[in-house]
C-alpha cells in the first residue's frame, strides 16, 4: 500500500489534532474530576491485584536470563563485549541460545 505525500500529511495532521484534543481533554476535564480520578485509581489497583503475582512469577522463572541480559547490555553499552564473553561464558551462551546475543 503506497500512500502519496498528501495522504501522509493528512494522516499526520489528523493524528496531531487528535493527540492535542485528547491531551487537553485529560488535563482540563478528566484530571480535575474527582469521580474520574477515583475510577482511575481503582482500575490501577485492580490491575495490580490481577497481574502483580504473574509479573513476580515471570521474573522468578526468568531471573537468570534477565540478569545475564542486563550484564550483557552494560558491557555492550561500554563497548566491552569481548570482556563479557571471557568473564561470563555461561551467561553469554545462555543469551546466544535465546537469540539475544549474536
Amino acid at each position: 500500500m503506497d500512500l502519496t505525500e498528501e495522504e501522509i500529511a493528512k494522516i499526520v495532521k489528523h493524528y496531531k489534532a487528535r493527540r492535542k484534543y485528547d491531551t487537553e481533554r485529560y488535563h482540563n476535564v478528566n484530571k480535575k474530576n474527582p469521580e474520574f480520578v477515583a475510577k482511575n485509581r481503582q482500575r490501577a489497583r485492580d490491575h495490580y491485584k490481577k497481574y502483580g503475582q504473574k509479573k513476580k512469577d515471570a521474573y522468578a522463572q526468568n531471573k537468570v536470563l534477565l540478569s545475564a541480559r542486563s550484564s550483557y547490555r552494560y558491557y555492550k553499552r561500554t563497548d566491552r563485549i569481548e570482556l563479557f564473553k571471557t568473564r561470563h561464558p555461561e551467561k553469554y551462551q545462555l543469551l546466544v541460545d535465546n537469540g539475544i546475543a549474536v
